[in-house]
């Protein structure tokens, strides 16, 4: 089975006011089995235009991916970081070849 990926693009405005929000989605990603592969950290921009913030978290199902999307807790916390940020966000089904 295919992984599922969650691959986003952010810039935040409040990082206090974000720091909530990474507070509050801990537990949708813990009962999901997120684990984050990539989180803001150090990047070079080789080609095209990004936000400045790079967030790449790994589930072990493209359905888990989309259910934690979806689910209750997570868009909870999504109404914390929404006011606060601008994102671009693609959940993708891994290579499974």
């Amino acid at each position: 089975m295919a992984k599922g990926y969650w691959v986003a693009h952010v810039d935040v405005d409040d990082m206090e006011t974000y720091k909530n929000y990474v507070a509050a989605n801990a537990a949708p990603f813990a009962e999901y089995g997120a684990r984050f592969l990539v989180r803001g950290g150090e990047h070079r921009i080789a080609e095209g235009v990004v936000r400045t913030r790079t967030v790449v978290i790994e589930f072990d199902s493209y359905e888990a991916a989309l259910a934690c999307y979806d689910s209750v807790s997570y868009q909870t916390a999504k109404e914390i970081r929404d006011p606060v940020s601008v994102s671009d966000l693609v959940i993708v089904q891994g290579y499974d070849g």
